[in-house]
């Protein structure tokens, strides 16, 4: 028998059951949607979080103090000492915190940085409106601040560059906007004030710096500025490695990039159990329709037709059945992947690859599930079947 011939039959075997193939095709479909917006949440929230990093640049080193004992953080002396390093171009040493920041009658919480002139270099930050600070600012403890685009709109402050903000009930003068930046896996960028680190006291309440940004001048000295890092740290913290820690960008990217395959793959293997329930269902439906067409099988072998021929029929048939849920999953899936990326914000696309991909798994599930009955159906007795 041709595949052509062995379409036509299957077609018209499935289109005179249309109820019953329309429910088995629905457990298809909710397995391969499943799969797919799975698979596309997963590869686009990777996506995005390498993209955020990589703007940072793989040359960027994270120092974060925990301290112990009578040293639970760094001073600004002290953090200029630990990176006087051969191959570090520039450096940031901050104290973060969240304030209310009020202007006029409107009040919005923001996070603050307090930080020096390099922050705005070694975070990817540029300025739209004004200057960023100043080391004169610094020098002379000047309450000047550079806020983000979002506390900007949320204070619905219109020019904002020399009007006055409370920053916890203290006043600071605007000098800067940053540009927009967006969201990242830290949460907004844009809703950030950035004041001089020699302020952080009168604003903060403090003035022990736990976090320090390092940048090396290129990824080739990624690993030597490290290495003379670690060493100034062991030494300030007496061998006591537990004090502080150093993380390297491209290790962090290594570390999410497989955490994020992990939680991909784990919930693939979930959403396929609805795949094997889809699978079972074609299975039940082509040993009902054996059931029912025993006679016709009779007939046909009695007429000449062979066991291959038979097999082939409802092979072609199961897989037609898994087909047409893998195109109607695909296209849910694809639908659905769209709006979860709109409700994560988070670009979840399912891409050309991926649906084609489904279609062809799902033909296969439908192919390796209507094997059993399809082999059932080709060892029929003909003269028993024709008794039926």
């Amino acid at each position: 028998m041709k595949l052509t011939q062995g379409l036509r039959m299957a077609w018209h075997s499935v289109y005179s059951q249309r109820m019953r193939t329309a429910l088995t095709v629905l457990g298809m479909m909710i397995g391969i949607a499943s799969v797919t917006i799975m698979v596309a949440i997963g590869n686009g929230t990777a996506e995005q979080v390498k993209s955020q990093m990589q703007g940072l640049g793989t040359n960027l080193l994270t120092v974060n103090v925990v301290g112990r004992g009578a040293t639970t953080s760094i001073s600004l002396e002290d953090a200029e000492a630990l990176v006087d390093i051969e191959g570090v171009s520039a450096s940031a040493p901050v104290i973060t915190g969240n304030v209310t920041a009020k202007y006029k009658a409107a009040t919005y919480s923001t996070s603050i940085a307090a930080s020096t002139p390099s922050y705005a270099k070694v975070r990817e930050y540029e300025v739209a409106q004004g200057r960023f600070i100043k080391e004169i600012d610094g020098a002379f403890a000047q309450k000047v601040a550079v806020i983000g685009s979002e506390v900007a709109e949320e204070l619905e402050l219109s020019d904002p560059v020399g009007e006055k903000l409370t920053l916890g009930g203290i006043p600071y003068t605007i000098v800067g906007v940053l540009a927009e930046k967006g969201s990242s896996s830290g949460g907004s960028n844009d809703n950030l004030v950035v004041v001089p680190i020699q302020t952080a006291r009168v604003v903060l309440q403090t003035n022990a710096i736990r976090t320090l940004y390092v940048q090396a001048a290129g990824e080739q000295q990624v690993d030597s500025v490290q290495s003379a890092l670690e060493f100034n740290l062991q030494r300030f913290f007496r061998n006591d490695e537990n004090s502080y820690s150093v993380f390297n960008q491209a290790d962090l990217l290594e570390t999410v990039t497989a955490v994020s395959t992990s939680m991909s793959t784990m919930l693939t293997y979930v959403a396929g159990i609805s795949l094997l329930v889809g699978g079972i269902g074609i299975m039940n439906m082509m040993l009902v329709s054996v059931t029912e067409r025993t006679r016709e099988i009779g007939i046909r072998k009695s007429l000449g037709a062979k066991r291959r021929d038979i097999m082939l029929q409802f092979l072609v048939e199961a897989a037609l059945i898994g087909g047409l849920g893998g195109i109607a999953g695909a296209a849910a899936g694809a639908g659905g992947a769209g709006y979860a990326g709109k409700l994560m914000d988070s670009p979840a696309s399912a891409s050309t690859d991926i649906m084609l991909l489904a279609v062809a798994f799902s033909m296969g599930v439908g192919v390796l599930f209507g094997f059993l009955p399809a082999r059932r159906a080709s060892k029929l007795n003909p003269v028993d079947a024709l008794r039926h």
